[in-house]
């Protein structure tokens, strides 16, 4: 089983974020994931599929019906 471990590689060195999962002797890979860079077009305007948008959904009230977790019809057959 894996255990992901987030951290940063600066000046030859793996700084880890959290602890590691164990303080055995342990093989581990190392992945270099290329940096995130901030997604807005060139005129300022968000890039579609970016992850900022979930920050406009702050303040906003949404309502959840009713019957949301109520079996599907078209799926009875296979109930």
């Amino acid at each position: 089983m894996y255990t992901a471990v987030k951290g940063t590689f600066e000046n030859g060195k793996v700084i880890l974020e959290e602890p590691a999962p164990t303080s055995e002797r342990t093989k581990v890979v190392v992945m270099f994931l290329p940096e995130e860079k901030e997604n807005i077009s060139f005129n300022g305007i968000r890039q579609m599929g970016s992850l900022k948008r979930l920050g406009e959904a702050i303040g906003k009230t949404y309502s959840i019906p009713d019957d949301f977790n109520d079996p599907i019809d078209d799926l009875k057959d296979y109930m």
